[in-house]
């Protein structure tokens, strides 16, 4: 029987923790046994409360606000991080997600999806690198969309920054080798919209026919963070095959 990976001793960040898949994956870390860097942006009661359920799987974890629309702001995540525990991981999950056209999207919302999707974790993952001593690993993973590989016309700026995030993976996966790995996770149907899409009319266009199971993605999530070191580059798709058709 395969042992289940663990990521005891190590220190993972993960932007945008306090809520949703964010939290899900943040608690799978947790129970995996690692330190847990929390990132929040305005949700500081869900980070606490984060931060709460974390401490009582015996793991600790610590809360790191930042605005990742202000560069300033998201170059000082990482020093205050390291402060607190040199990173072995990195995991850029922080997204906003709304339904906008090429015709609705303002400079301003194509401005702040470029930021929190692509800028943010590249300068995030710039400084990781620079920080993470020569004779130590990390492990870098991208938290895209099936829209990534497959983008449309609707989510206009979203689905343009994460086409540009899997470009920056794979790109980063060739510069940040062999010290660093970075893969790419992409998600399907796995909450419910904020937005209230119609989830009979989504899942009908999901070939597996229902909703992932949040399980399933902290399982995904783990085995980029603790599994083979050989596997970079990589976009996994965890989307019920909905980026086949």
């Amino acid at each position: 029987m395969t042992e289940p990976i663990t990521l005891r001793g190590k220190t993972i960040l993960i932007t945008g923790a306090a809520r949703r898949v964010g939290r899900a994956l943040a608690l799978a870390c947790a129970r995996a046994g690692a330190h847990v860097a929390v990132h929040y942006g305005t949700s500081r009661d869900e980070a606490e409360s984060l931060k709460k359920e974390i401490e009582t799987l015996e793991s600790t974890a610590a809360l790191f606000q930042a605005d990742l629309n202000d560069p300033s702001q998201v170059r000082r995540l990482l020093e205050q991080v390291w402060q607190w525990r040199p990173l072995d991981g990195l995991v850029n999950n922080a997204s906003v997600f709304e339904a906008l056209d090429w015709c609705s999207t303002t400079l301003e919302d194509w401005n702040r999806n470029l930021m929190i999707h692509l800028t943010a974790p590249f300068l995030l993952s710039q400084e990781f690198a620079r920080r993470l001593p020569e004779e130590k690993t990390g492990r870098n993973v991208n938290l895209l969309d099936w829209r990534a590989l497959r983008p449309g016309g609707d989510h206009f700026p979203y689905s343009v920054s994460k086409a540009a995030l899997a470009a920056l993976t794979r790109s980063l996966a060739v510069a940040l080798a062999p010290r660093i790995t970075v893969n790419g996770l992409a998600l399907g149907a796995i909450l419910p919209s904020a937005s209230g899409e119609d989830a009979g009319d989504l899942l009908a266009r999901v070939p597996a026919g229902r909703w992932a199971e949040l399980k399933e993605v902290e399982e995904a999530l783990l085995f980029l963070l603790g599994g083979p070191a050989y596997i970079t580059g990589e976009i996994l798709h965890v989307d019920g095959g909905r980026h086949l058709i």
